[in-house]
C-alpha cells in the first residue's frame, strides 16, 4: 500500500468515523488570594464583603468575607479578566481589574489598600484551553481512558498515538524524531522506568496510568538530562470520601496470521498470543487520612522479534539469516500509600511501588551463506531474566498561611535487580556447542529534593536543590562450550557510581499582553566506572562536569485567542549505565552489542517558535524548531580484521542537528463529529566523523555526513454513536529516517476501538484492534566499512483486545 492510498484509505474512515486528539487538558482552576488594610494605619479590615465578578458582563463569580486578619481566598477561578470589589463605611469602594493566566495555578494579589483615593492594579488575560496542548504550549497531556484504540495494552502503545510522539519498531519512544527522552512516574525517576533513559514501557500496563504528560520545553526545576523532552506518567489515585474503587479486566490475542514464513530448519513462530489484564485500585479517605492501593498484572506472549537479513560484503559473500524471537512476560505492579494532613498547614504522603517482571524468550537464529540450501550455523537461545522493582517515597509538605506558597522536602529509594540467564545451543556442520552466561545487577539510588514555590501578583518564583546518589555493581559470568563465540575474557566484574548535586531558580511573569519565564539550573555530575582489572579490553573510566543549563521561554498574546511562544534551552544526555556496560550481549551470534566506558555526554542547544489560535470548535498549533547536538552519542557497527562478527559499540560523534515544524489541528464539527491530526516534518543532518572502536580490537571507522528528510503524519477520530457507543480510529505513518550508518524505511498502521458506558455509568465495555491491516514493518539498511545490512521485521503488532471495568 502506498502513501496515497493509505491516505485516502484514512480519510474515507474518517468520514465515516470522527476524529480527535487522545485526550484534552481542563482549563486551569486559579486560586487568588489577597489581604484587605487599611492604607493609612496598615491594620487589616475583617469582615468585610467581597464580590468577583466578570470584567465582560459582570457575571458573579464568587463572594468572600475578609478574615479576622483581612485575608481572602477566591478558589476554582477560571482564566480570564476580572473585577474585584468591596466598599466599607467611611471608605473610597475598591474596583480592582484581576488578570487571571494560565501559567500560575495560585495567585497574590497582595495587599489591597482602603482609602479616598482609587487604586486599580493589574493583571494577566488568557483564553481557556480546550485541547491537549497547555496554554504555556510546553507539552500535551493526554488522558488514557480516553485512548479508546489501545486500551488494555501497554504503555508504550498508547503513546504510539499521541501527537509529536512515536514508538520505533525496537522498543524506544522518540520526540520529533530523538529517543533522548527520560520517563517519570508521577513526577519522579524511578528503575521501573529507567534513570535518564526508557525502560518498561513495553510491559507497563497502560490500565495503571490516569495520564501521560509530554514535556517538550522542561524548565528548569527538571533534572537538566533528556534532551529531546520528559514524558510523566501520573498513576490512577483516587480520593474520593469513603471506600471506593476500579476493577478492571482486558484480554485479547495477538499474532492472527503469519506476517512471512519461518527460514528452513527453525522452531514455528508464536500464533495468537493471548493477553491477559486485569487491574484493581481500591481507596479510603476518611477526615484527614486517604489510603490508597493499586495493582496490575500483564500476561503477554508475544512474538517479540522476528527479522529477516541480508548481509552483503565487498567481498561478494552474501549471509542469510532470521532471528525470531517467542517471548513470555508476566509484569505485576503494586502501590500503595497514605496521604494524611496534620493540620490546615502540614502534610505528609508515603507511598510505596513493588514490581516484578518475568521474561522467557525462546529464539531461533539461523545463518545461511548463498542460498538456503546452505545452512553453516543455528544459533538457539533460551533467555530467562527476572526483574525486581522496589521504590519508596515520602513528601512532607508546608503550607504557609497563604494559598500556593509551600516548601515540599521529598525523599526516595530504588532498588532495582535484574537478573539474567542465557542458554545457547549453537549447531555447526561439524559440532553442537553448548553456551551460557549469566548477569546479576543490583542498582541503588537515594534522592533527597526540595521544592519551594511563592505565589506572586502576576506570576511565581521556584527554588530548590536536589541530590542523588547511584550506584550499580554488575556481575557477568560466561560458560563456553564447544566452539563458543562467548568471549569469555570480557566478563568479570564493573560498578557504576552517580553523584548529582543541583540547584535551580525559576521565574514566571505574566500580564495582559507578556509571559515570560526564564530558569537557571546549576548541576554537577560525577560518575566512575570501575572495571576488573582483567578485562580483556575496557579500563576504568568515568567523567565529571558542572554546568549551567538555561531555559527561557517567552509569549505575545493577540487578544484571547492567539499567542506567540518562544522557547530556547540548553540540556544533556548522559550516557546510561547499559550504554558503558563493558559486556558483550550475545541476543545474535554474529552481531555483538556492548558498551564503551569511554562515553561521555552529549549536550544539546534547542529553540521552538509556537503559534497557537483557538476558537470555539477547535484549535491550530504550529511550531518551528531547532536542535543542535554536539558530542552525539551513536551506535557504530565495526567488523574485526579476520572475522564475520559485526560489533556495534556507543560511540561518541560529532555534531548533528534537526530543523522541522509541526502542526497539530482539531476541529469540532457537531455533537457528534471532531477531527483531529497532527504532523511533524524535520530534517535531520549529521555531520561526519571517524574514530576506533576498541572492542575487541581496535578498528577505526569513518561515517560520511548524512541528512534526510523525515516526519510523522497522525489522525484520530471519534464517533459519537446512539445508546452512549463511541467508536474510534487512530492513523499513524511514519516516514524513513536516519540510522547510524544507515536509515529505516517509511511505515503506517491503523488502530480502530471502541467503548460503551453500561450500568448508569458505573460500567464500560471497550473493544480495540491495534494495527488493524498488519502493516506496521520497516525495512532497515545500514551501510559498514565492507559491508551492507537490509532488514525488515516482521514482529507481531496486530492485537485485538475486549475489556470491562467497573467503579464503586
Amino acid at each position: 500500500m502506498t502513501l496515497r492510498s493509505f491516505l485516502q484509505l484514512l480519510l474515507l474512515v474518517a468520514t465515516l468515523c470522527a476524529a480527535h486528539l487522545p485526550a484534552q487538558a481542563a482549563p486551569l482552576a486559579v486560586t487568588l488570594s489577597g489581604r484587605i488594610i487599611d492604607a493609612d494605619s496598615r491594620n487589616a479590615m475583617p469582615f468585610l464583603t467581597l464580590q468577583l465578578r466578570t470584567e465582560r458582563d459582570s457575571a458573579f463569580t464568587g463572594g468572600r468575607l475578609t478574615s479576622e486578619a483581612g485575608g481572602f481566598t477566591f478558589t476554582g477561578v477560571k482564566p480570564g479578566t476580572y473585577i474585584l470589589s468591596t466598599r466599607a463605611i467611611g471608605y473610597q469602594p475598591v474596583r480592582q481589574r484581576v488578570l487571571v493566566g494560565e501559567l500560575s495555578a495560585f495567585l497574590d494579589l497582595g495587599l489591597v489598600l482602603m482609602r479616598r483615593e482609587t487604586r486599580t492594579l493589574g493583571g494577566v488575560v488568557v483564553t481557556a484551553n480546550t485541547d491537549g496542548v497547555a496554554a504555556t504550549l510546553d507539552r500535551r497531556t493526554i488522558t488514557v481512558a480516553d485512548n479508546i484504540s489501545q486500551t488494555g495494552g501497554s504503555v508504550l502503545q498508547a503513546m504510539s498515538t499521541v501527537p509529536g510522539v512515536t514508538v520505533s519498531q525496537d522498543g524506544t519512544v522518540q520526540i520529533r524524531g530523538s529517543d533522548r527522552v527520560v520517563v517519570l512516574i508521577d513526577g519522579k525517576q524511578t528503575a521501573l522506568t529507567g534513570f535518564g533513559s526508557q525502560v518498561g514501557l513495553g510491559n507497563l500496563p497502560a490500565s495503571a496510568v490516569e495520564r501521560i504528560e509530554i514535556i517538550t520545553n522542561p524548565s528548569a526545576r527538571f533534572d537538566a538530562n533528556a534532551s529531546a523532552g520528559i514524558i510523566n506518567l501520573v498513576l490512577r489515585k483516587q480520593e474520593q470520601r469513603g471506600f471506593n474503587g476500579t476493577a478492571g479486566f482486558t484480554g485479547g490475542a495477538g499474532a492472527l496470521w503469519v506476517k512471512r514464513e519461518n527460514l528452513p530448519t527453525i522452531r514455528p513462530q508464536y500464533r495468537a498470543t493471548p493477553k491477559l489484564n486485569p487491574s484493581l485500585a481500591l481507596n479510603y479517605r476518611k477526615g484527614a487520612t486517604n489510603s490508597f492501593v493499586q495493582g496490575d498484572w500483564l500476561h503477554a506472549p508475544t512474538l517479540n522479534k522476528n527479522e529477516f537479513s541480508t548481509r552483503t560484503y565487498d567481498d561478494g559473500t552474501v549471509i542469510l539469516q532470521q532471528v525470531k524471537r517467542n517471548r513470555r512476560t508476566d509484569y505485576g505492579t503494586l502501590k500503595a500509600g497514605v496521604d494524611h494532613a496534620f493540620d490546615d498547614h502540614n502534610t505528609v504522603n508515603v507511598s510505596g511501588l513493588f514490581n516484578r517482571e518475568r521474561i522467557i524468550d525462546n529464539g531461533d537464529n539461523p545463518f545461511f551463506e548463498g542460498s538456503l540450501q546452505n545452512r553453516y550455523r543455528l544459533w538457539q537461545f533460551l533467555e530467562d531474566e527476572v526483574k525486581y522493582t522496589a521504590f519508596g517515597s515520602a513528601v512532607i509538605t508546608h503550607s504557609f498561611p497563604q494559598p500556593g506558597h509551600s516548601l515540599a522536602i521529598t525523599t526516595n529509594y530504588s532498588f532495582h535487580r535484574e537478573d539474567e540467564q542465557y542458554f545457547f545451543t549453537n549447531t555447526r556442520p561439524a559440532s553442537v556447542g553448548r553456551d551460557a552466561f549469566k548477569l546479576l545487577s543490583d542498582e541503588h539510588v537515594v534522592d533527597l529534593n526540595a521544592d519551594y514555590i511563592r505565589p506572586l501578583r502576576q506570576g511565581r518564583i521556584e527554588a530548590g536543590f536536589k541530590s542523588r546518589y547511584r550506584s550499580i555493581p554488575v556481575n557477568m559470568q560466561f560458560f563456553p562450550g564447544l566452539d563458543s563465540p562467548l568471549d569469555t575474557g570480557a566478563g568479570g566484574w564493573a560498578k557504576y557510581r552517580e553523584t548529582i548535586p543541583a540547584v535551580y531558580g525559576n521565574y514566571v511573569f505574566e500580564n495582559q499582553r507578556i509571559e515570560l519565564e526564564g530558569g537557571l539550573r546549576l548541576e554537577g555530575v560525577r560518575v566512575d566506572y570501575d572495571v576488573n582489572p582483567d578485562h580483556n579490553t575496557y579500563k576504568s573510566d568515568g567523567y565529571r562536569y558542572l554546568q549551567l543549563f538555561p531555559n527561557m521561554r517567552a509569549a505575545y498574546k493577540f487578544g484571547d485567542a492567539h499567542k506567540l511562544s518562544l522557547f530556547v534551552n540548553r540540556r544533556v544526555d548522559r550516557p546510561n549505565e547499559v550504554d558503558i556496560r563493558i559486556f558483550p550481549k550475545y541476543d545474535e551470534p554474529e552481531l555483538i552489542k556492548v558498551g564503551n566506558p569511554a562515553l561521555k555526554p552529549q549536550y544539546a542547544t534547542a529553540a521552538e517558535l509556537g503559534y497557537k489560535t483557538s476558537w470555539t470548535t477547535g484549535s491550530v498549533y504550529a511550531a518551528a524548531f531547532q536542535r543542535i547536538v554536539d558530542g552525539t552519542i551513536t551506535r557504530i557497527a565495526t567488523q574485526a580484521p579476520g572475522s564475520v562478527l559485526l560489533y556495534n559499540v556507543f560511540q561518541n560523534g560529532g555534531r548533528s542537528w534537526s530543523t522541522g515544524s509541526e502542526l497539530t489541528w482539531q476541529q469540532t464539527l457537531s455533537p457528534r463529529l471532531t477531527l483531529g491530526a497532527n504532523g511533524n516534518l524535520f530534517r535531520r543532518t549529521v555531520a561526519a566523523f571517524s574514530g576506533t572502536n576498541q572492542y575487541p580490537v581496535p578498528t577505526t571507522y569513518a561515517v560520511p555526513r548524512q541528512a534526510l528528510t523525515s516526519g510523522t503524519l497522525k489522525a484520530n477520530a471519534m464517533l459519537q454513536l446512539p445508546r452512549d457507543w463511541q467508536a474510534q480510529l487512530s492513523g499513524i505513518y511514519l516516514a524513513p529516517d536516519l540510522l547510524p550508518q544507515g536509515r529505516i524505511g517509511g511505515r503506517f498502521s491503523l488502530d480502530l476501538g471502541s467503548k460503551v458506558r453500561v450500568q448508569r455509568g458505573k460500567g464500560e465495555i471497550v473493544v480495540n484492534f491495534t494495527d488493524l491491516l498488519n502493516t506496521n514493518q520497516a525495512t532497515r539498511t545500514i551501510r559498514g566499512t565492507d559491508f551492507r545490512l537490509v532488514s525488515t521485521d516482521y514482529l507481531e503488532t496486530q492485537v485485538i483486545r475486549v475489556g470491562y471495568t467497573r467503579k464503586f
